[in-house]
């Protein structure tokens, strides 16, 4: 097209080709860009079921391990090692994804992810690697020799090994030009950011991966041990569902089989007397698994029979089960343990919860609130203002949230009450005790115990001026003036300073004075 003397017209007419060929491939690397991004999306969802799956597995054999520990206390403290280097590895590549999208407007909007800018410029400086880039691959050589050292003394898990030896290889790669180059030139340097995060998204499933093989590979190897019993679990059967604090249980817990051959070949069963229609269960893995609403609150009871055929006969297999249905939490219960008032310039201790939801799904926050140690546990270290809010939010099972809140009157710690040898208010000391005795600071009837260290002090002595004094004790200057006070005199300690010895910025109020009066 660029060839020979061209009329105006064919110039146009070649630059709108141009133009065209330009427009085609900008959209076909939108579209590009776009199929990335889904897959990131499908990945990530991938990763949470993933991600419940094995915290069930974790769950399980960790009460087997309570349950029976000579054999699966051992299995226990592997799976602990690897889930401890799973985690950490997730949390490092979460939080590098995290940053990675606060560089977009809209994390969801793939099409503006085309730039390598980030992650050429934490990665390397020019050519070579900056210690942000020897970090990923640390955490990359981390887990990899990790999990190789945890499982090295099992053969069962030789695989596995071999398997995360070849994911997780950071070696230099020889590329298409038969170019040796280093690991993250090869797989980051100058890809779009949306690449990237679906490389590492796509890295974090194979870390969920390893983890549920070896999960897999544990519980393989114990039923192997018990063939006898692959296919038996054990079931609790119960007159009622819910039982009350300190009610008799009348569990009974027995053998039941639940392998996938064991299907019924009818179903025949009523909730409350309502036949089931055969769009409310389905049969999966053995089992008859109901889809049914919980109904209204109360007690409701499922009747029936489950038919197979035997020997060309039908038998017949009773069901007769209760459960319960109870309300749905909509109040949460926020408590202080140790006052009905928060204190300003002090830890409040606190205990929030809501009923029904555990610990890890309950979310609370205000200004000054931070979170404790122990279930339920909370600080508020309140700022300035009459009153807090505590907003708490939880999440059903179901994943339905609810929240509730509460307003906490804010009071400032009261006044002070001065002190001389340890006693307050009117005191009666010779004047020697006087002279060698510690000014001090209590707060009476206070619920906290605060350290309070006194600053300074003024003292009068009848006839003498006043003296001002740093510190806890009598001055010089304030002994002498001290030695001219006579039998009866009224000795007066007062504008005490004072501050908590751990938190110094806190203003407290003016320490109330202390009379003495001299016995000699």
């Amino acid at each position: 097209m660029a060839k020979g003397k061209l009329s105006a017209r064919q110039k146009m007419i070649n630059l709108m080709y141009l133009i065209f060929i330009a427009m085609l491939a900008l959209n076909m690397s939108k579209e590009v860009l776009s199929a990335f991004g889904k897959i990131n999306e499908k990945l990530t969802e991938s990763n949470k079921a993933a991600t419940e799956r094995n915290t069930a597995f974790m769950a399980s054999l960790e009460q087997q391990a309570l349950d029976q520990p000579e054999k699966y206390e051992p299995l226990m403290a592997k799976a602990d090692k690897i889930s401890s280097l799973a985690s950490e590895f997730n949390s490092y590549l979460s939080d590098l994804k995290a940053k990675m999208n606060a560089t977009v407007e809209d994390p969801e909007d793939y099409e503006i992810m085309d730039r390598a800018d980030y992650l050429d410029e934490h990665f390397f400086i020019g050519d070579k690697l900056k210690p942000e880039g020897q970090e990923f691959l640390d955490h990359i050589a981390k887990f990899r020799d990790g999990v190789t050292e945890v499982l090295a003394d099992s053969p069962q898990f030789a695989k596995i090994s071999e398997d995360v030896q070849k994911k997780f290889n950071t070696d230099p790669v020889v590329n298409r030009d038969n170019v040796k180059m280093d690991y993250l030139d090869y797989h980051y340097k100058g890809y779009p950011l949306v690449a990237s995060l679906t490389k590492m998204t796509q890295m974090q499933a194979d870390v969920k991966t390893t983890e549920s093989e070896v999960l897999s590979a544990m519980s393989r190897g114990v039923l192997t041990k018990e063939v006898s019993f692959t296919n038996y679990g054990t079931l609790l059967q119960t007159k009622k569902s819910a039982f009350f604090n300190g009610e008799m249980f009348d569990g009974e817990i027995v053998l039941g089989r639940t392998d996938e051959s064991t299907k019924p070949n009818k179903v025949d069963l009523a909730l409350d007397g309502r036949k089931l229609k055969e769009t409310e269960y389905t049969i999966e893995g053995g089992k008859v698994k109901l889809n049914i609403s919980a109904g209204r609150v109360g007690e409701h009871k499922i009747t029936g029979n489950l038919i197979f055929n035997e020997e060309g006969k039908e038998k017949e297999v009773p069901v007769e089960q209760v459960f319960m249905t109870v309300p749905r939490p909509n109040t949460a219960t926020i408590s202080a343990d140790k006052m009905n008032v928060v204190y300003r310039g002090v830890t409040n201790p606190m205990t929030i919860s809501f009923a029904g939801i555990p610990d890890n799904l309950v979310h609370a926050s205000a200004p000054g609130l931070t979170k404790g140690s122990g279930v339920g546990k909370y600080n508020m270290n309140p700022g300035t203002g009459r009153e807090v809010v505590i907003n708490v939010s939880g999440t059903l099972p179901g994943g339905k949230k609810v929240s509730d809140n509460a307003t906490f009157r804010i009071k400032d710690i009261p006044k002070p009450t001065g002190t001389i040898a340890g006693q307050t208010d009117n005191v009666k000391l010779p004047k020697n005790t006087v002279e060698i005795a510690t000014i001090g600071a209590v707060l009476e009837d206070f619920d906290f115990e605060l350290p309070i260290q006194v600053t300074s002090f003024k003292i009068k002595v009848p006839g003498q001026p006043s003296v001002q004094v740093e510190g806890t004790k009598l001055s010089s200057q304030a002994k002498n003036a001290l030695r001219k006070a006579r039998r009866g005199d009224g000795i007066q300690i007062f504008d005490i300073k004072a501050q908590i010895k751990n938190n110094k910025s806190y203003k407290l109020k003016g320490v109330s004075p202390v009379f003495v009066e001299l016995t000699n």
